[in-house]
């Protein structure tokens, strides 16, 4: 049997990831593949490394691209900065604070838990009591926002309340970084891992990460080595350091990281408030047109994600259906809920290329006439005028 080549469809990707990838980025990666020690990929690597700080906002000089998925990123910090026996207090109010928990385990450390209602956000009054009961704690780990459910927890509070007690923080800013505001050196965070397919609208299948001076001690101050070979920042370094001589660790790649480069310079291009300000507004749109339609939004107005969105399904509204119908007859993409919200949420993300207002008036659009045909309960043709007066004003 003779297989073809594979020619995707042109979708509409408002979902929790990953989002519409600009053309830019696109004609970025079919740019002439270099060698990944070229003296001018090393020149590439030098500004990549620039960009990634000011979309951190941080001058920590371990930032860099991590050549895998913010899987990877989240196990850099994790591996690199947790050792067997250490005590590490983990936050979860998603899917993602578990993930964090598996990490700490598999790296031979004690998890202690701090846990909130799935929709809510982290308590500092939590994470406070939890550092009283284990002052031998050496890191706070916690989503700043979270993919699973759509809530933005305090970066800022908690990053402090780990300094005050003496650890480090690990921050996962997976669907934040470029999204909403995150700032690495005035928050004081330590460790902080992102993923490229989100509000930074490049391929899937790279993860920034930065580092603090107080990490990298950390690091160098190891009594047992990194247990990933391939994310041990020592190593990592010797190819990412700031000299022109680097050393041979990974073959890098190349393409994929002159998307990120594009990516990066669009983003250096609008400026961060300007993007910040795009989401934000795109999203009140989003959520005065479902509202206007009859439906609700599972997170409260003051922890929502602008960038992603969640939305309680209707009684008697079939999640899977409305989904698939959605993609088949719109060439249109949303989430699942996941965990404790699957079959209970939606999830629409307004990230990164994907957050226009061209966008939320197709979504709206297509959603009014999808579960109409599904008889449920909506106002129909209030979604579009509600959209429209955010717009307006």
């Amino acid at each position: 049997m003779m297989t073809s080549s594979f020619f995707p469809p042109q979708r509409t990707l408002m979902g929790p990831g990953p989002s519409d990838v600009s053309p830019r980025v696109l004609g970025a990666l079919s740019r002439p593949t270099i060698g990944h020690l070229d003296p001018l990929f090393v020149q590439l690597m030098d500004e990549i490394k620039e960009l990634l700080q000011y979309a951190f906002q941080t001058e920590n000089a371990l930032t860099l691209p991590i050549s895998a998925p913010g899987s990877a990123g989240m196990e850099a910090c994790f591996v690199n900065l947790v050792s067997p026996g250490d005590t590490v207090i983990v936050c979860q109010n998603g899917v993602f604070g578990g993930r964090m928990k598996e990490n700490v385990e598999r790296c031979g450390g004690t998890a202690v838990m701090v846990e909130d209602a799935w929709g809510e956000p982290v308590s500092t009054d939590k994470v406070r009591a939890a550092f009283a009961e284990h002052p031998q704690a050496s890191l706070l780990a916690f989503v700043h926002a979270e993919t699973s459910t759509g809530v933005r927890s305090d970066a800022q509070a908690l990053c402090a309340l780990a300094r005050e007690n003496g650890a480090l923080s690990i921050v996962d800013a997976v669907t934040s970084l470029a999204g909403i505001e995150v700032k690495v050196d005035a928050w004081g965070a330590d460790a902080v891992y992102s993923g490229t397919q989100k509000c930074l609208s490049c391929i899937p299948g790279i993860s920034p990460v930065t580092f603090s001076q107080r990490a990298v001690e950390r690091i160098q101050n190891r009594s047992h080595k990194v247990q990933s070979w391939f994310l041990d920042m020592q190593l990592v370094m010797g190819y990412w350091g700031g000299s022109a001589k680097r050393a041979y660790h990974h073959t890098a790649p190349v393409n994929d990281l002159y998307a990120l480069h594009e990516s990066l310079v669009m983003l250096q291009e609008e400026g961060l408030e300007a993007a910040f300000a795009r989401h934000l507004r795109n999203h009140r749109a989003l959520v005065a047109g479902l509202e206007a339609m009859g439906l609700s939004m599972a997170v409260a107005a003051e922890h929502r994600l602008p960038q992603l969105n969640a939305v309680n399904i209707p009684a008697g509204v079939d999640d899977g259906a409305v989904r698939a119908a959605l993609l088949n007859d719109y060439d249109l993409e949303i989430g699942a809920g996941l965990g404790a919200l699957a079959g209970k949420t939606w999830r629409i993300g307004l990230m990164g290329s994907a957050s226009t207002e061209r966008n939320v008036v197709y979504c709206l659009t297509a959603l009014e006439a999808v579960l109409s045909r599904q008889g449920a309960s909506i106002k129909k043709g209030a979604a579009l005028d509600a959209a429209s007066a955010v717009f307006s004003a």
